[in-house]
């Protein structure tokens, strides 16, 4: 499976980095050694001094599929959970620096934790879902799927014009506003609409 990422999707989180708004999808990927499951806590690495939680919906891709028309994306998908995005912010600002790929600061061991998923069926309006991250029972960041620059839809439709998506792999979606830094002892819990389907230690 793969992890792929959406970049710049949220035009509040585009300002508060003072990036520039894209005009197409901003994608970037991350291995299946991101990944981190069943609430299993997130070990702060030694590489970086500014970890930055970014938390987002996640879909779950169920079926191969490659050069898919947008109207028919939905039959692709019949899953979504959430996650962090985790970014070593740092790492990331010297590579941009001098113009350089910056998946190290992406791409790293534990940066993808994920949660629980539920069918999107229990969600009756996709581009209408609510979803937050608490740390330390602190609302850090929240987030509709209304204010999407790029829809559910038009991302996967996008992504399958350079990759074939197959059964089990996931989509970042993108990360609203609220972005900041996680410390050892942090605790995150990240919501979709008021049920908790992520819960984990920063160690």
């Amino acid at each position: 499976m793969k992890i792929i990422a959406i970049g710049r999707n949220y035009a509040a989180h585009i300002e508060e980095l003072q990036n520039e708004k894209p005009t197409e999808p901003v994608v970037f990927l991350k291995p299946d050694t991101a990944l981190l499951k069943n609430n299993e806590p997130f070990y702060h690495p030694e590489f970086s001094e500014n970890i930055h939680h970014e938390v987002e919906l996640v879909l779950k891709i169920k079926k191969e599929g490659k050069y898919i028309d947008p109207k028919f994306a939905r039959n692709y998908y019949n899953e979504i959970g959430i996650g962090i995005d985790f970014t070593a912010r740092d790492l990331q600002q010297k590579c941009k620096e001098k113009g350089l790929p910056w998946e190290i600061a992406k791409a790293f061991n534990g940066s993808a934790p994920i949660g629980e998923f539920r069918p999107i069926a229990n969600y009756p309006d996709v581009a209408n879902i609510s979803f937050h991250l608490d740390v330390n029972g602190e609302r850090r960041q929240t987030g509709n799927t209304s204010l999407l620059l790029f829809s559910f839809d038009v991302i996967l439709a996008y992504v399958s014009q350079f990759f074939t998506l197959k059964t089990g792999d996931l989509i970042f979606t993108g990360t609203p506003a609220g972005v900041g830094k996680v410390a050892i002892g942090d605790r995150l819990e990240a919501y979709v609409e008021q049920e908790k389907l992520l819960d984990f230690e920063v160690k």
